[in-house]
């Protein structure tokens, strides 16, 4: 059944009322909003309404109402308002990317603690995922006693190294040659395609151009191990869980805090066959300790391919509104800095 628009004012007000106070909303509350010209009688049988048809509940009986998982689900799907993020928010998102100059796992950890305060929930940040990523240099550092750093360094600014042992006596104009060519075949080349047919491409050359093949393809070996790496996972905020009114039942936090310290796990919640915002609410998350939280989802891409999530985990009782701009804004001025990073701009 469609709710009528009088019914989709009153839960809008509800949702947004519960919200902002975290108590029942009653219908004399209700009344006193200028948009709502309504009288509490008719108010109180509209929620009445709702709640039989289980858009709204009643924790007591003699209390307001609360929205139910469906009723804000309706909220998001029906009745949020497009807009702008608020100008506080905005400003500080602009004033935090124009000014980094970081490498991009500094920036995206400090995303994560950005986001948990503007939104005063936790926040999650994956990525970015090197496997999509290219290539952009490689660098080799002898450090005494044949053994050198390899540095491995994405175009999205993504850098990795690995210690390789050489033999002792290898010369440098050697170390020189096995730059020159791991470079000169890999600059540009995907992640992804390190370890196929690539690497017997690479050993060919280097055993004609190097003398010291061993040597160099144990270098070789190493770079492509460095991109064998779980998504990295960066919380922030965590401790926002045992602020919610929601969660000041012991066990329901405890079982929240410790799904955020398993990072693989916490990589399961984010839809990776799916770009944009997504918002999954209460049920609709797959893992039980989340059944009564909304997990708020999107992406943030490199050359128009998704390299990593961000997210926002709360109680249901969350200001959709806000949050959706939020990440939203936040997902495009990342994807910005990373193109410049990776330009060189």
């Amino acid at each position: 059944m469609m709710l009528t628009p009088r019914q989709q004012l009153i839960l809008s007000a509800v949702i947004e009322d519960y919200v902002r106070m975290a108590e029942p909303v009653g219908s004399r509350a209700l009344a006193k909003h200028e948009e709502i010209q309504f009288s509490p009688a008719t108010i109180r049988n509209e929620m009445a309404d709702l709640e039989e048809m289980g858009y709204l509940t009643q924790p007591h009986t003699s209390s307001g109402r609360i929205p139910s998982q469906k009723g804000y689900r309706f909220y998001v799907d029906n009745l949020l308002r497009q807009g702008h993020v608020d100008r506080g928010a905005g400003a500080f998102l602009k004033d935090f990317f124009t000014k980094r100059i970081d490498e991009v796992e500094q920036v995206v950890r400090e995303v994560s603690m950005m986001l948990s305060s503007l939104t005063r929930q936790t926040s999650i940040v994956l990525g970015p995922n090197m496997y999509t990523e290219k290539v952009r240099k490689i660098e080799l550092i002898p450090i005494g006693a044949g053994r050198a750093v390899a540095i491995l360094v994405t175009d999205a600014g993504h850098v990795e190294n690995a210690h390789v042992h050489f033999s002792e006596d290898i010369r440098v104009d050697d170390v020189e040659a096995i730059v020159n060519v791991l470079n000169d075949k890999l600059v540009g080349v995907p992640i992804s395609k390190l370890r196929s047919n690539l690497y017997a491409e690479l050993a060919e050359e280097l055993s004609r151009t190097v003398e010291r093949f061993e040597d160099a393809l144990a270098v070789l070996s190493e770079v492509c191990q460095v991109t064998d790496r779980e998504e990295t996972v960066y919380i922030g905020g965590a401790a926002n869980v045992l602020s919610q009114p929601e969660f000041h039942d012991v066990e329901k936090a405890q079982s929240i805090l410790s799904l955020l310290e398993q990072g693989g796990t916490v990589t399961s919640w984010f839809p990776k066959d799916e770009r944009g915002l997504t918002v999954r609410i209460g049920a609709e998350n797959s893992v039980g300790a989340l059944q009564d939280c909304t997990v708020m989802t999107t992406t943030y891409s490199l050359y128009g391919h998704p390299v990593g999530h961000i997210g926002v985990l709360g109680p249901t009782r969350m200001d959709y509104n806000r949050i959706m701009q939020i990440l939203q804004y936040t997902s495009a001025a990342l994807t910005e800095f990373l193109t410049r990073w990776s330009t060189g701009i």
